[in-house]
C-alpha cells in the first residue's frame, strides 16, 4: 500500500501528462488506462455514477471547442477533461481524506490547513445527501425545483434549508473539535506516515515514465 503523499504525487504526474498531451490517440490511451484501473479496483459503479454527472459538462465543453476551432480539437479537449478529472477521481477513491491530511502534516503543512482540506472532502457526500433530502422534501410540498429558468425563483426554498443544515453541521463539528482539544500543541497521530522504499521506487518510476512519454510525444 502506497503512502497518500506518493499517490498524490503520482496523480500530479499523470495530470501533467494529460495536460501536455495534444493528440487524441494519446489522450484516449491515457483515459483508457484510468478506466482500466478503476475497473481493477472494483469501483466501476461509483465511476459510472460520477461519469453521468461529468459527461454533460464534457459534451458542452466539446461543443464550444468544436464551434471555435473545429472537430479534432473539440474531441481532444473533451477526452482531456474526462481523463484529467478521472485521474483525481482514482486518487480520491483510493485515498482516505484523513490519511491524506495527516500525511501532509508530516511534511510541514499546518494541521489546521490539512484538517480543513480533509474535512471538506469528508463532508462533500454528507452535504450531497442533505441537499437531496431537502430537494425531495420541497418537491413533496409542491414546490417546482426542476432545472430551468422557470423554477429559478423557487430555489431560495432549497438553498435556505440547506444552508441552515450546513451551518448547524459546522457548529456541531466546531464544538466537537474544541471538546477534543483541537488547538493543543504536540499533536500525535494513531498512524505513523513514513515513506517506504516502495514509495520512493514508485515516485522515481512515475517521474521516469512521465519524462519518457513527454519525450515520445514531442519526438
Amino acid at each position: 500500500m502506497l503512502d497518500p503523499r506518493t499517490k498524490l504525487l503520482l496523480s500530479i504526474y499523470y495530470a501533467v501528462l494529460i495536460i501536455a498531451s495534444g493528440h487524441f490517440s494519446w489522450l484516449a490511451v491515457e483515459w483508457g488506462l484510468l478506466v482500466l484501473f478503476v475497473v481493477i479496483i472494483e469501483e466501476g459503479n461509483a465511476y459510472l455514477r460520477w461519469l453521468r454527472m461529468l459527461l454533460p459538462m464534457a459534451l458542452f465543453f466539446g461543443a464550444v471547442m468544436w464551434w471555435s476551432v473545429g472537430g479534432g480539437a473539440a474531441a481532444a479537449a473533451s477526452i482531456k477533461l474526462l481523463a484529467l478529472t478521472s485521474a483525481f477521481f482514482a486518487f480520491f477513491i483510493t485515498t482516505a481524506p484523513e490519511d491524506l491530511g495527516n500525511s501532509l502534516v508530516k511534511i510541514g503543512i499546518p494541521y489546521a490547513v490539512a484538517f480543513v482540506m480533509s474535512t471538506a472532502l469528508q463532508f462533500i457526500p454528507v452535504i450531497s445527501r442533505k441537499a437531496k433530502n431537502v430537494l425531495d422534501a420541497q418537491r413533496a410540498r409542491g414546490i417546482p425545483l426542476e432545472p430551468g429558468w422557470s423554477s429559478l425563483r423557487h430555489y431560495p426554498a432549497f438553498l435556505g434549508p440547506l444552508l441552515i443544515q450546513a451551518f448547524r453541521l459546522a457548529e456541531e463539528l466546531a464544538e466537537a473539535m474544541e471538546a477534543r482539544g483541537f488547538g493543543r500543541p504536540h499533536r500525535t497521530f494513531l498512524k505513523d506516515y513514513k515513506l517506504q522504499p516502495m514509495d520512493w521506487l514508485a515516485m522515481g518510476g512515475g517521474l521516469l515514465i512521465l519524462i519518457t512519454c513527454l519525450f515520445l510525444q514531442r519526438w
